[in-house]
């Protein structure tokens, strides 16, 4: 393998290829399925929507304050760059394990599952269900197959050079956005008055769904707090991975511009999508169907009310482009982070290498093979939920950055300043630990381990910088 300088990269990213690739990489299956807990935990139109709206909120926010930092620093690597810069270079590795080990790879994983589970719907025998190969406690089933499959083909695409992989972002974003948009459409024609009415009545009582029972039962206090939690795990989960466009700024156009303009652009274009969506939700779907959905495929309940018996095809091919969009865009900004680590000593030395192609292949593969592990653990439910968390904690320190860089290089050129700056920010940084605070009382089986697996990188930085 031919070994490249790391100025090798090659611009071939223009504004548009940045804005897809954000658009891409947050819209994978969450906004056709997490409604449906969301609606379990807090039981009303008012509390589902203002869920939305906050994450929303706060996306667009964070992705808007990026724009300073990622002005200050447009090369490879992004959001790791800026962590390392003002924080030093362990809390930069923390972030680079952590996204190694279950940020990035598990979302791949998870993504890839979800791409064949949906498979399953035009061809049965790709079912989680059709169980291949067993030993002992572990089962091998199909739809863990295909999505190794898929990993293993996007991540061929992309170590062939960026130029394959971003007119594939680009084409399969642009179907996806027209095609959910075109849901949200027929969804609002086919709307009746009486399913809305009957959703918004009594819009702010907040009620947990017994999912044994079939009883709603009303909630208040520690009870809502806990729920609140809970459901915005599933909508932040949704709304995550815009900061892939930061990854790949050695690749893109004029970066100092074309970096913070595609995470504003891209981050807004979503955000709107996807309060549109669940206000279609519900404008089609009685609450009660939102909640008791089929494995949570809200969007397949509703399309079955807009479209009939097709419906459930149109959403699954729907489906199945989102995420293979999506995990394209994972996976070509994810190995640009262990190249940048790399570079500086943080990760295997061959990640420091660009192959003909000027791409960090030798970082896709890796990448890859992780992705795959994860796929085979099967876990890939409870990696989601504490994801979050540790990517929540990563989103705020690198927010907090802005503050500590200001103080820690008051020279160094900003083309861009952060929107709001002091406030803004500052309103993202404490609803931010808000939000993760509430998260460790209430799910701290799930996110005390995503905490734990990101402090462990802690002795192996250690250890590993012991050996150099």
């Amino acid at each position: 393998m031919e070994e490249n300088k790391p100025e090798d990269f090659k611009r071939e990213l223009g504004l548009l290829d940045g804005t897809m690739l954000v658009v891409g990489s947050m819209i994978g299956s969450g906004i056709f399925i997490v409604s449906s807990d969301m609606v379990r935990q807090l039981g009303s139109a008012g509390w589902l929507i203002a869920m939305w709206v906050l994450t929303g909120v706060i996306t667009v926010i964070a992705a808007v304050s990026y724009g300073e930092l990622s002005a200050m620093f447009p090369k490879a690597g992004g959001q790791y760059v800026y962590i390392k810069e003002a924080y030093g270079k362990l809390v930069g590795f923390l972030y680079g394990w952590s996204f190694f080990a279950v940020i990035q790879t598990g979302t791949i994983a998870a993504v890839g599952v979800a791409f064949a589970k949906f498979s399953a719907y035009l061809y049965a025998p790709l079912s989680d269900k059709n169980i291949l190969y067993e030993i002992g406690s572990f089962k091998l089933n199909a739809a863990q197959v295909l999505s190794i499959i898929t990993i293993i083909f996007l991540s061929y695409i992309n170590s062939r050079g960026v130029k394959n992989s971003k007119i594939l972002q680009t084409v399969l974003t642009l179907i996806k956005i027209v095609s959910l948009a075109g849901l949200i459409i027929f969804g609002f024609m086919a709307a009746k008055a009486q399913v809305w009415d009957a959703n918004w009545t009594n819009a702010w009582a907040s009620q947990s769904f017994n999912v044994e029972t079939g009883n709603w039962l009303p909630i208040s206090g520690m009870a809502l707090i806990s729920a609140i939690s809970a459901a915005l795990v599933g909508s932040l989960f949704s709304s995550g991975a815009w900061e892939g466009v930061t990854f790949i700024a050695g690749e893109i156009k004029n970066p100092k511009r074309n970096v913070g303009l595609s995470l504003f652009l891209g981050t807004v274009i979503v955000c709107v999508i996807y309060v549109l969506a669940n206000l279609m939700y519900l404008a089609v779907v009685p609450m009660q169907g939102i909640a008791t959905a089929e494995s949570d495929r809200v969007a397949v309940v509703a399309s079955q009310y807009i479209f009939g018996p097709i419906g459930t095809f149109l959403i699954a091919v729907m489906i199945m482009i989102s995420t293979f969009a999506c995990n394209n865009g994972m996976i070509m900004a994810g190995a640009r982070v262990y190249y940048t680590m790399a570079q500086d000593g943080l990760f295997f030395k061959k990640a420091a290498q660009l192959n003909k192609a000027s791409v960090p292949a030798w970082s896709i593969w890796v990448q890859c093979l992780w992705a795959s592990v994860l796929c085979l653990t099967g876990k890939y439910g409870d990696l989601l939920d504490f994801v979050v968390i540790v990517v929540l904690i990563f989103y705020m320190l690198t927010i907090l950055g802005i503050f500590i860089l200001r103080r820690k290089l008051p020279n160094l050129e900003r083309p861009y300043r952060a929107f709001g700056y002091p406030f803004l920010p500052g309103f993202y940084i404490v609803v931010s630990t808000a939000i993760c605070i509430a998260l460790l009382v209430v799910k701290t089986s799930t996110c005390g381990w995503g905490v734990l697996i990101m402090l462990a990188g802690i002795p192996i930085y250690y250890l590993t910088k012991a050996k150099e």
